[in-house]
């Protein structure tokens, strides 16, 4: 409290199931109270704090014009209460005070997030004096490691602090020394579940409830790694990677045309399959801050460039945290590679109202046998379809992923149908 606060300046972040969004302040003027604390649970349309403009109390800023309160899934923001959100505040410590500035109309202090301003103050730096290189001149995380080595207050940067539990963990000391490992105390740690965690809690309640089957089939990627490895070869954009999961996702959208009633969404009320017209394919990624889905929308009319894109797009966002609710909501069909840490097999849920999720397993190479006995080398996915047994039954489900692993498995075959 007491701080000067402009325009437009960054006041908190909120962090809903779907996306961590900034709020900045509608007025200029003095913080007269603070309602709420760091980490605290707040209803939308509540009131976030009071400010003073020439020593008059203006109108409360709250949540009732945020981005949150005004999009159409504001029912859900918080999995177990659905009108509640998570509210993140900066650290006053570290906002310089406007004074001189304020008929400058300067910003007051470097612009920032929460968990950079409680880095930069774990090693003792003044935020205003580390040259952001983020948009808008934003300071980053690497951009208080890096003056930190530049000043001496650490070797090399770390990583410690890109994970929320992290955070939440951090302050606390734990001896692995085996002579002392007997000494240190055994305490409970308790982690608050916020944002995407809660939204995971939700989602899979509701999915353990729907009657699942699971349909698993195995398929050789052999001209998989081939075309991988001619784009590669032949890249005529250095920004872009290519991996097997764009291809992966092209020939998913292939067969889903044939076999629509997989790319559709079920209302339990009214007992009504929607069969959807795009596919808006969503990929499960494991961040640190929690398990997201965000969709590549209408991959039906991209080509595997613009889904590479896309995806990377998307993958950017995800590991900074910066996903926006058009990037979550929406999700036709869900796409989790667990192969990309380690996987083989997965047996995964629903993410409800979808009706089905793929689980793909690493690509590895093994011995195969032919008809007549000789031993060949492939490389083998393995593949796991769950699937809704309320609308879909295995007939449809085996089918379609017959016809996605004959695209895969011949993915020149993908020439005859795009656009």
């Amino acid at each position: 409290m007491g701080d000067y606060v402009d325009d437009f300046q960054p006041l908190c972040e909120v962090q809903s199931d779907k996306a961590t969004i900034e709020i900045t302040s509608r007025y200029k003027g003095k913080v007269s109270n603070v309602l709420h604390a760091p980490g605290d649970i707040v209803k939308v349309g509540a009131t976030l704090l009071k400010i003073l403009i020439d020593e008059s109390p203006c109108p409360s800023m709250d949540f009732g014009d945020s981005e949150i309160a005004k999009s159409p899934d504001s029912d859900q923001i918080i999995v177990n209460e659905p009108a509640f959100t998570t509210v993140i505040f900066d650290d006053s410590e570290n906002v310089k005070p406007l004074d001189s500035d304020i008929g400058k109309g300067k910003q007051a202090g470097a612009l920032s997030t929460p968990a950079v301003r409680s880095l930069a103050k774990e090693h003792g730096i003044n935020i205003n004096e580390v040259c952001g290189t983020g948009k808008d001149g934003r300071v980053l995380k690497e951009d208080v490691l890096n003056f930190a080595v530049k000043k001496g207050i650490t070797k090399t940067p770390s990583d410690v602090l890109n994970a929320d539990f992290g955070e939440q963990l951090r302050g606390k000391e734990f001896s692995c020394d085996p002579k002392n490992i007997h000494d240190r105390p055994f305490e409970d740690t308790i982690l608050p579940l916020r944002g995407f965690h809660r939204a995971m809690i939700k989602s899979m309640t509701l999915a353990a409830k729907v009657p699942h089957f699971h349909y698993v089939d195995e398929i050789n990627c052999n001209a998989l790694v081939e075309l991988k490895t001619a784009f590669q070869k032949n890249n005529p954009y250095p920004d872009v990677k290519h991996t097997f999961l764009p291809i992966l996702i092209k020939s998913l959208s292939m067969a889903l045309i044939k076999y629509p009633s997989v790319n559709s969404c079920f209302k339990e009320d009214a007992l009504e399959l929607i069969l959807k017209g795009s596919h808006n394919i969503g990929i499960a990624m494991a961040t640190p801050h929690g398990l997201v889905v965000p969709n590549i929308k209408n991959v039906q009319s991209l080509s595997i460039l613009e889904i590479t894109k896309e995806l990377a797009r998307l993958q950017q966002l995800a590991s900074d945290n910066k996903l926006t609710s058009e990037d979550i909501c929406g999700g036709t069909i869900t796409l989790s590679n667990i192969g990309a840490i380690g996987g083989k097999f997965g047996s995964p849920l629903l993410n409800l109202p979808e009706v089905s999720i793929i689980a793909i397993g690493r690509i590895q190479k093994v011995p195969q046998f032919t008809d007549d006995g000789n031993v060949y080398p492939a490389s083998l996915m393995t593949v796991n379809i769950g699937a809704d047994h309320r609308v879909l039954d295995g007939a449809t489900v085996a089918r379609f992923c017959n016809e996605w692993k004959k695209l895969i498995e011949n993915p020149e075959l993908l020439m005859l149908h795009l656009r």
